[in-house]
């Protein structure tokens, strides 16, 4: 049996896949299992940073894997104490914990928001705010927290306490605000999932003056955005907000899974011993590879993934039949004249492998792209759109 059948045979069918299996790559560009050639314009939905095969990611991996692989947090271990430093520098923020997807750095936010919310209030200040068109994981409770109604069935029951504001009036969540007891508003600067949708500038100041009138602590989701994805090494850089807890994963991993949930002094002791945990969170391979992706996310490097993500939309703003591109740095949405789903297909038939996001082809290509796969990249999109 070939691998497709394998996966069909044995694998939940839960994932619409594509007709390729992928085995081997470097950089942007993978090969399947006939050695067809393609131009990965994906980075495995933002996770692969620099891109397949990273040399300098593939020797801190195997280096720590000879020393030790695992030790559980009972213990200290250099790579994760390394990498929270890192972590907290680049952000500003001042303590992290360290789990193993965006999910669950969703999961332990929310926990934190309203531990600390039931010690400052009391009791009942526990619902969050989040936003229509949002995604933040597909956990019972990050489903709940998603504020899109197609994920709010056949799971019932689901965690209680979350509200969704509407995106496109800021009436909507300073109702919210004032009418109910709340312990956090949670939210996307750009919504991945939701069709790489930005907030707009309106909403974000209104939420900022909603957050410090009220006291209502704030969660930036940048589990997509995060980690240099949008040109800032968080997307809330690009704004002047100070959050008070900030979760990421993908991109931070380089291709391992990782998840980090980052606390501002206010909330440091949010979450105290015995309140929460993770077996795996902060695994030394993976805190050891991550260090490798946050080290290299420079000024210099976020200045150069800017100038990429703006000479792509560019180009594609000047393709026939799109309407209009959104998202910010290598973080894109092409929305298009037909379904994005056939352009899609023929893309990857043609050598380009592409995303979807809602009704958008959406793409988040390695930083390490070069522009001549960029090019390349460019003018198959277009004959395929």
């Amino acid at each position: 049996m070939d691998t497709k059948c394998l996966t069909d045979e044995y694998i939940l069918h839960t994932y619409g896949r594509f007709p390729v299996t992928l085995v081997k790559g470097k950089g942007s560009i993978a090969f399947d299992e006939n050695n067809k050639r393609y131009i990965d314009l994906t980075s495995g939905i933002g996770v692969n940073a620099f891109g397949f095969c990273d040399e300098t990611f593939i020797n801190a991996v195997t280096q720590q894997a000879k020393k030790i692989q695992h030790t559980s947090n009972l213990f200290y271990t250099e790579p994760a104490a390394y990498l929270s430093k890192l972590l907290s520098e680049k952000s500003g923020m001042s303590k992290v914990f360290f789990s193993n997807s965006g999910a669950e750095a969703n999961e332990c936010a929310i926990k934190a928001a309203r531990r600390f919310s039931l010690q400052k209030n009391g009791k009942g200040f526990h619902n969050i705010i989040t936003l229509k068109n949002s995604f933040h994981g597909r956990t019972i409770t990050t489903l709940a927290a998603t504020g899109q109604e197609s994920f709010h069935e056949d799971f019932f029951p689901f965690t209680d306490g979350f509200l969704y504001a509407d995106t496109h009036n800021t009436e909507s969540i300073k109702t919210l605000v004032k009418n109910n007891k709340c312990a956090a508003i949670m939210i996307e600067i750009i919504q991945g999932e939701g069709g790489v949708m930005p907030l707009s500038d309106e909403l974000i100041e209104t939420i900022k003056e909603l957050s410090t009138s009220f006291d209502i602590p704030l969660i930036i989701d940048e589990v997509q955005t995060g980690n240099g994805r949008t040109g800032k090494y968080f997307s809330y850089m690009h704004y002047n907000l100070n959050p008070d807890i900030v979760t990421t994963a993908k991109g931070l991993g380089g291709g391992l899974p990782i998840g980090a949930t980052l606390f501002s002094k206010r909330f440091e002791h949010a979450l105290i011993s015995g309140t929460h945990g993770s077996t795996f969170g902060g695994n030394p391979i993976v805190c050891a590879g991550a260090a490798t992706i946050a080290e290299r996310i420079d000024d210099a490097m976020l200045s150069d993934i800017t100038a990429k993500g703006e000479y792509i939309s560019s180009a594609i703003k000047n393709f026939s039949k799109v309407k209009s591109v959104s998202g910010k740095g290598l973080m894109l949405g092409i929305e298009i004249e037909g379904e994005a789903k056939s352009s899609v297909s023929r893309c990857i038939e043609n050598g380009v492998l592409v995303l979807t996001a809602k009704n958008k082809i959406r793409l988040l290509p390695a930083f390490c792209i070069s522009y001549k796969e960029i090019d390349e990249a460019l003018s198959i999109l277009k004959a395929c759109i």
